[in-house]
């Protein structure tokens, strides 16, 4: 099916304009007979969808002119936002203020200004306009690090157009809310939309870890161990180990960058890395890798260097043969981000469903965003396919690529085998509609990268790779197995515990990761 006889599969284009509509609502006044609001007013905002007509829950930023948010009363906010489902009354001083409004990435922008008067009472509706929708393709959006109050994340996940959520309740030994935990930790509505409320971590010197599809959160009791003696013991990979014995625990490593990332490879403990991680903000980002492996800042200077190192580790990671599906979580409340600003999409052959969607993340049929949306096929297959070729032969792949976004692309980038390969204009591209040809004659990966003009944050998409097998053997690079190996001994100088015992506990756990390191790269089969 990869061979170079094979049809390509190609797909055009969709270029959308940046997607910011000025929406200028005028200066308020007080209609005769109407209810007035003393030392400032009131507006009524009702929100629907453009195609339909019918109400939709947003996300709305407002601020006041001197830039402050402004909270409206009952309504879920977190940082600098609130969503609302529909309609929204806001009783606003005098003065001016400016807006944005948002439903996820799949709905247009719409922004604007307006002054309230004394005394001024009015209402406004706003239509969002949806520029495309991923789920009519097939894709599916999911946000793995939600930390908000259970109770709000129904509104949340519709006024984001977010179908799958964990999350996290519980962290380390502490428990929220402190009762019991329900007998169904699954909550479905909207007929595809699922959350899961038992999602939870340990976040320790060396690592977060965040656990899915446990029946109760895994406290240091519940793991056999005692509290935390110190904040390198007990190691996270004994509750790591404690919670695979579960049939359907998934672990997610919260980044890439973490020091005990090797060692927990190595133990096959990792079922999903984040590429779009919490460091990654709607207007900034966190310039810093604290709790794990910095990274050289002439090398990977500014305010893309944070995730610019995190997609170069998981390049050597797929660079050594293993097949880690991305990720992406938000953070949300925990850092400003609002839910779902860091997505998967995880594409389901069938209607939606909780497990299915899971399935689809496990095969690696993923794409990660926090801007904009792609939709790949290569000869008619998703991300995540294994394309086998015979070796002495050459092979052709043909990119199938859709694009959708609302902020200004430059370059899009197809990563083979760690390296840019190609780098395409984005103005070439939407005229053409085609990709550029990619060639092995040995094994490897490969995938695409969009990345967006914005200076100040790193707003991204990025498809899971796709695999190519040589008489069925995957590709191990040795440079990338000794990156890994090396880093195995930089975490474990770094162990200092004052209890022999728990030094040497600590310690078997790298030497194991040592050796399988040592084996990757006396089996390596590329530089």
């Amino acid at each position: 099916m990869s061979r170079s006889t094979a049809a390509p599969a190609t797909t055009k284009p969709i270029l959308r304009p940046l997607a910011v509509v000025l929406t200028a609502l005028a200066v308020l006044t007080a209609p005769v007979g109407r209810r007035v609001l003393a030392a400032g007013g009131r507006l009524e905002i009702s929100v629907v969808d453009r195609a339909t007509g019918q109400p939709i829950a947003v996300r709305m930023h407002l601020a006041n002119a001197s830039g402050r948010p402004q909270r409206p009363k009952r309504l879920p906010f977190w940082h600098d936002h609130f969503a609302f489902a529909g309609k929204v009354l806001l009783e606003l001083p005098v003065g001016d203020y400016t807006f944005e409004m948002e439903r996820g990435p799949e709905y247009v922008v719409r922004s604007g200004s307006f002054r309230i008067d004394d005394f001024a009472e009015d209402t406004k509706q706003v239509d969002m306009h949806r520029f495309v929708d991923m789920s009519q393709h097939g894709w599916w959006s999911g946000d793995l690090y939600v930390r908000r109050p259970v109770a709000e994340v129904p509104l949340l996940m519709q006024a984001e157009d977010l179908h799958v959520a964990e999350v996290v309740t519980w962290l380390n030994d502490q428990t929220w809310p402190a009762k019991p935990p329900p007998a169904d930790p699954l909550v479905c509505f909207d007929a595809d939309r699922c959350y899961h409320v038992l999602a939870g971590g340990h976040s320790r010197a060396g690592s977060t870890l965040l656990y899915f599809h446990l029946p109760a959160p895994l406290h240091p009791a519940d793991a056999g161990q005692p509290p935390a003696s110190a904040d390198q013991y007990p190691p996270p990979i004994d509750y790591a180990l404690k919670a695979h014995q579960h049939p359907d625990a998934w672990i997610d490593l919260s980044a890439p960058f973490w020091w005990d990332l090797p060692m927990l490879v190595a133990a096959g403990q990792v079922d999903s890395i984040q590429l779009a991680h919490s460091h990654l903000g709607r207007q900034s980002v966190m310039d810093n890798e604290a709790d794990g492996k910095p990274r050289d800042k002439l090398r990977y200077p500014g305010a893309w260097g944070n995730a610019r190192w995190s997609h170069d580790i998981y390049f050597k990671l797929l660079e050594c043969g293993l097949r880690i599906p991305p990720t992406a979580g938000s953070g949300s409340g925990v850092v400003p981000n609002p839910v779902g600003y860091n997505r998967v999409y995880v594409h389901l052959d069938g209607p939606f469903g909780y497990a299915p969607w899971w399935k689809g993340l496990r095969a690696g049929r993923v794409v990660v965003t926090n801007g904009p949306l792609l939709r790949p096929s290569v000869h008619g297959r998703l991300p995540g396919h294994v394309f086998q070729v015979t070796r002495g032969e050459q092979a052709e792949f043909e990119i199938g690529l859709t694009l959708s976004t609302r902020q200004p692309i430059s370059y899009l980038e197809i990563i083979k085998n760690g390296q840019v390969e190609h780098s395409i204009r984005f103005e070439e591209y939407s005229q053409s509609g085609r990709l550029p040809k990619l060639s092995f004659q040995h094994g490897g990966w490969f995938l695409v990268r969009a990345v967006t003009d914005l200076p100040k944050t790193y707003r991204f998409a990025i498809t899971g790779p796709y695999y190519v097998e040589v008489d069925g053997q995957p590709r191990i690079s040795k440079q990338a197995a000794e990156f890994f190996l090396d880093w195995v001994y930089q975490r474990a100088r770094q162990i200092k515990l004052a209890d022999p015992q728990q030094q040497r506990a600590v310690l078997a756990h790298h030497r194991r990761a040592r050796d399988f390191w040592q084996d990757l790269v006396t089996r390596a089969n590329a530089p």
